[in-house]
């Protein structure tokens, strides 16, 4: 063999290893993809779970609010209610003088 042919033997080995090579990249390269692209969709739906959960807590949050406003509303009610009865005793002491 001359030195002509091997170096060709050479070089064609490399380029054969090259190509091997890149094979390999490019099947370890599309698997990370995939990996992002699953990640992301997860990521999205986590999103999602987060904005339902932040829409639920608002909302138990506004219902608690309302919950206290009609507590409030009827221990106010009460109270008025005992301030006419006051009110009325105190006119009907003083049409009896």
């Amino acid at each position: 063999m001359s030195a002509n042919e091997k170096t060709i033997n050479t070089f064609a080995t490399r380029v054969r290893q090259m190509v091997l090579q890149y094979q390999e990249l490019k099947k370890e390269n599309d698997e990370l993809y995939q990996l992002v692209d699953e990640r992301d969709e997860e990521i999205k739906k986590l999103q999602k779970q987060v904005t339902q959960a932040q829409n639920d807590y608002n909302s138990l949050k506004m219902a608690k609010m309302i919950e206290i406003g009609d507590g409030d509303m009827e221990s106010a009610q009460k109270r008025i209610n005992k301030l006419i009865r006051d009110i009325n005793k105190c006119i009907t002491l003083l049409s009896e003088k």
